[in-house]
């Protein structure tokens, strides 16, 4: 059963610093998102506000309205927002209190961790709840260097890669991730934020937080105990950031760690400035797609679009333009679904036919 949650992400959800509200909206195998608190689209439907669609989880304004409209109480209170500040504000240590004051455990995805703040443990332990900072990472000896066992891993490894942060890659993950299973396919998601965690993925860590010798290590593990636990057809693993990023390093972990015979690129037209980046440019497309296909050695074989700020005519143009350009297959998965890309992985790793549905 999934546990009953409420998440946090005052004035951002929907935005791109919302991410992890917005993906635990969309899906999420571990928590059952009862509501959302952002008081500056309280009343609103969250699918309705994020994609045009009802899921009947209201936006709230606070904590105390929440609990007053749900007939179940929630066990957890999420921290939905992806900030870059290395401190945590007032107004989320005050909400964060608020919810253990009524009994809830707080789940925080952030990089700053609360378990560090002296006033938020002495409350939880007052209040008999717990603090759980997922993006904590494990100890040193704990962690694994890179051994080469990845080389035992004998099906097709495709990664979702993209021209930025917070720019829809772990979605598209997901998308292409229930398409293949629809197929009759087994598909494993390997997770490397703090987002698909949440959501639930049984394999793979946050890695922004672990000392760079061994993120390659840590992914190479997940993806070997994917592979050799789940005997899957095939395992999609999300990118972090960009390759071509300057601020990150995360990408050629993920190369080095997981070796993809495949990548997907996520792309936004309309952003020119990286998020949360205002003097760093977005680069053109083609040259994150040569840089992606020089350093890994391996094809880029679909495109996706994120259709932030864009029409349905300039979606629909930015799709053919690329196809045109690229000749490989462009689409939106949440406007237009994944098939596309799911048709192409199995174009492109032909075995993989021999699973799907009649």
């Amino acid at each position: 059963m999934r546990i009953n949650a409420l998440v946090y992400c005052e004035g951002l959800f929907g935005e791109s610093d919302g991410k992890i509200a917005n993906g635990l909206v969309r899906y999420s195998e571990k928590y059952e998102i009862l509501g959302i608190i952002d008081s500056t689209k309280a009343g609103m439907d969250s699918g309705e506000h994020l994609d045009g669609a009802k899921n009947n989880i209201p936006v709230f304004k606070n904590t105390k309205e929440a609990l007053q409209s749900l007939n179940v109480k929630p066990k957890c209170f999420i921290i939905g927002l992806a900030l870059t500040e290395a401190y945590l504000p007032l107004d989320l240590i005050e909400a964060t209190k608020e919810a253990m004051k009524y009994g809830m455990d707080v789940i925080n995805g952030l990089p700053v961790f609360l378990k560090d703040n002296d006033e938020l443990t002495a409350y939880a332990k007052n209040c008999n709840v717990d603090i759980y900072d997922i993006r904590k990472p494990k100890a040193l000896t704990e962690l694994k260097l890179f051994t080469g066992k990845i080389d035992t891993v004998e099906v097709p490894v495709v990664a979702v890669f993209g021209l930025d942060c917070a720019i829809g890659k772990r979605t598209t993950c997901m998308e292409v991730l229930q398409e293949l299973k629809s197929n009759n396919i087994n598909a494993v998601f390997v997770a490397t934020g703090q987002t698909g965690v949440l959501q639930g993925a049984k394999y793979g860590v946050p890695i922004d937080v672990i000392n760079s010798q061994y993120v390659a290590g840590e992914i190479e593990s997940a993806v070997v105990a994917a592979f050799e636990n789940e005997d899957p057809d095939v395992i999609l693993i999300e990118g972090q950031s960009s390759l071509s990023h300057p601020a990150y390093l995360s990408s050629y972990g993920i190369i080095k760690g997981a070796m993809p015979d495949a990548f997907i690129v996520q792309y936004a037209p309309k952003r020119k400035i990286r998020a949360d980046f205002p003097l760093l440019k977005v680069p053109s497309l083609e040259s994150e797609i040569q840089l992606i296909e020089y350093i890994a050695k391996k094809p880029v074989i679909g495109i996706t679009i994120n259709h932030e700020n864009m029409s349905k005519l300039e979606i629909d143009k930015a799709i053919k333009d690329c196809e045109k350009k690229f000749h490989i297959p462009t689409t939106d998965v949440l406007k237009y679904g994944s098939k596309k890309i799911t048709d192409e992985i199995l174009k492109i790793f032909p075995d993989l036919s021999k699973n799907t549905a009649s």
